[in-house]
């Protein structure tokens, strides 16, 4: 049977497109679609439907929150935090599965940084 092999692009509405990529570019290091492909490293990936009222992901009328894999989330936090950009933490997002953190890009849009445990 054939298999889906990963997330082959993530694509979502946005006031202003243009600024939007360039401070994914800035502050996450992601170049847009219109620059060049993003390749990113093989590991783990998780496709997660949440329940419609849970407040995982901040406001009511969020769908959508995209997860990005980290190699170091204190270094992250640092840079992000040097920029202006409110990093949130919380005890209970550290478990035996990794190590998350949660920025808002510019148009209110939840960012969850993750960093997996060491193998």
């Amino acid at each position: 049977m054939p298999k889906i092999l990963g997330i082959g692009g993530v694509f979502f509405r946005a006031a202003n497109p243009a600024d939007l990529a360039a401070w994914y570019q800035e502050h996450l290091g992601i170049d847009d679609l219109y620059k060049s492909l993003w390749h990113q490293e093989a590991g783990t990936t998780i496709f997660g439907p949440f329940s419609a009222d849970s407040d995982y992901f901040g406001r009511p009328e969020q769908q959508w929150m995209i997860n990005f894999r980290v190699d170091d989330l204190d270094g992250f936090i640092a840079n992000l935090t040097a920029s202006g950009i409110a990093v949130e933490t919380r005890p209970e997002w550290d478990s035996e599965v990794g190590r998350f953190a949660r920025i808002h890009d510019p148009e209110g849009n939840p960012i969850e940084l993750w960093e997996p445990p060491a193998d």
